[in-house]
């Protein structure tokens, strides 16, 4: 059984930020040895209510990070911290 990711990204296809987010999200786990998940708001309309303006939305271990951009150096401090 593989552990839980530690990174959750929220977006949608098609949003341009979301695509960003997602370069620097993997970059970042990937340098680190981390996983991340991402989850489309589209599939959930509780997640679509919460998250609809603010996407893409990072979480790090369940907490939100992040949202319209992901600073990678903030990203790693949180990874490594």
């Amino acid at each position: 059984m593989s552990p839980t990711p530690r990174v959750t990204l929220y977006g949608k296809p098609g949003c341009h930020l979301c695509d960003d987010a997602r370069a620097v999200v993997a970059a970042v786990c990937a340098e680190l040895g981390e996983e991340f998940e991402e989850i489309s708001i589209l599939d959930d309309p509780a997640l679509a209510e919460r998250y609809g303006e603010e996407i893409p939305v990072t979480l790090v271990d369940g907490r939100q990070h992040d949202f319209w951009r992901v600073d990678p150096e903030r990203l790693r401090r949180a990874l490594s911290g």
